[in-house]
């Protein structure tokens, strides 16, 4: 799949396997729908399920999972530890490859409106997706449960869901759809069975009440283990990391007496956020990822066929381009060699680029400076590719007055390539700035090379129009 969406539905059953997988199967039924991760929690009677699908079909594999969970789970008669107000409680949708936050905000509001047209569920709506301010957190529309909210979405305007009648569903409740960047759902078993003492330890660690800012927590027990449990969100990965959560439970659970029996990840975690906790527990002086073999050797196979298959078009086209060049024995020809000899540099560059980005990976260069180095050598990318652009725009210009319209066309050609390769090493800037530090000279990066690609863009539409021109 060349662009990805995430969806992590969250369905109150955690004890009856057969429901479990019948909701399963109704995701999988839809093409490019996979599943991959089922956590299931007996306690909290709860069930999260981990699928990607292209953002042509998730909605539909996401509908499909309602309706089976309407079909199958009565609140009426659910229990459990989490808080919940429907069969199918929350469906976010999280931008994995090539999507936008934007676009997820809209398979949301597609699925939300699916969600109540089709089965007749109430919707609100939360976190990106959210239509109102006071809904963006998710505890804010779930607060009450389904007990209290059936009665409240009656009198309580400031209640009333997003799409849908005042009225939750008799059996089904309401769902939360929403969009919102990658979460990690994260558990710390302490060995105590007193209840009071997770909740203790969660309101001290969790962001609302003073704690760790993009933690949310909250304290159960666990009968089925004897134990107490603090569960966990971490909105905010990066700056709110693994290692801080556990560090923090870990010492307002010394105050009590109470040490860590374990933890869990529920659902699927990101690599980085593991590398960052190695990085820590191990005092590790390099990148851990620089270290792990399989994704050194992964990365050596992924690049060693990008180059037997991926560049071949490239190649392809320069070589034909020489080839034609050559047969004309016209100074006309010159210029467009020239814009040859350029856009072969500007390759070049970008393959340095990559392989002086992985080299100061592996040595452990201080994250800050092997960025900005990065930066610095992408936009010379940049700068070459605009010095291709102008040399062939020079050529085309030449080859049309010359009356080699074939040929101005095929030296049009590079220009299209130079634009890619323009294209790509911006996108890598913009990519290094949005991870910098220092704002005031990521802000220089990103004008920098916005300026750049801003040339690159006006020179190649104007390439384009004079051989379009010529053509007509």
């Amino acid at each position: 799949m060349d662009r990805i969406v995430e969806c992590v539905p969250n369905f109150s059953e955690g004890r009856r396997r057969a429901t479990i997988e019948r909701i399963v199967a109704a995701i999988e039924s839809v093409a490019g729908a996979l599943v991959l991760d089922v956590h299931a929690d007996a306690d909290h009677n709860r069930s999260v399920v981990t699928f990607v699908a292209p953002p042509e079909t998730v909605v539909e594999a996401a509908v499909r999972a309602v309706a089976c969970a309407k079909e199958l789970i009565d609140l009426r008669e659910h229990t459990g530890l989490h808080p919940r107000i429907g069969a199918t409680d929350v469906v976010p949708f999280v931008p994995l490859r090539n999507v936008s936050m934007e676009e997820c905000v809209r398979l949301a509001h597609e699925a939300g409106a699916r969600i109540w047209d089709e089965l007749a569920i109430p919707v609100y709506f939360y976190e990106r997706a959210a239509l109102r301010a006071d809904r963006t957190n998710l505890e804010d529309v779930r607060r009450g449960g389904f007990e209290k909210l059936r009665e409240l979405v009656r009198s309580d305007e400031k209640r009333a869901p997003d799409i849908g009648e005042a009225k939750l569903h008799e059996t089904a409740g309401a769902c939360i759809v929403g969009a919102r960047p990658i979460l990690i759902a994260f558990n710390v078993h302490l060995r105590t069975d007193d209840p009071q003492v997770a909740a203790r330890i969660a309101r001290a660690v969790r962001g609302r009440d003073g704690g760790l800012r993009f933690l949310k927590a909250l304290g159960f027990k666990l009968e089925t283990r004897g134990m107490a449990q603090v569960s966990m969100n971490l909105t905010n990965y990066e700056r709110t990391t693994l290692h801080h959560a556990f560090e923090a439970v870990r010492r307002e659970a010394e105050r009590y007496g109470v040490a860590i029996a374990g933890s869990e990840v529920v659902g699927l975690v990101p690599q980085a956020a593991l590398d960052e906790a190695a990085a820590y527990w191990l005092r590790l002086e390099t990148t851990p990822s620089a270290a792990v073999l399989e994704k050194r050797l992964a990365a050596a196979l992924r690049e060693r066929d990008s180059m037997a298959s991926g560049p071949k078009p490239l190649a392809t086209l320069v070589e034909t381009l020489r080839e034609q060049l050559r047969e004309l024995s016209s100074e006309k020809a010159l210029t467009a060699r020239e814009a040859l000899e350029e856009l072969d540099a500007v390759s070049a560059q970008l393959a340095a680029t990559v392989r002086q980005a992985r080299f100061e990976r592996a040595r452990g260069v201080e994250r800050e400076a092997a960025l900005k180095s990065s930066a610095n050598l992408l936009l010379e990318s940049i700068r070459l590719a605009v010095q291709a652009l102008a040399t062939t725009e020079i050529a085309v210009e030449e080859l049309l007055d010359a009356k080699q319209a074939l040929l101005a066309l095929r030296a049009a050609d590079i220009a299209q390539v130079a634009f890619a390769l323009a294209s790509v090493a911006r996108s890598g800037v913009l990519q290094n700035a949005a991870h910098l530090d220092d704002e005031e000279t990521a802000e220089e990066y990103r004008a920098r090379a916005n300026e750049l690609f801003s040339q690159a863009r006006e020179t190649a539409a104007r390439i384009t129009e004079m051989s379009q021109l010529d053509r007509s």
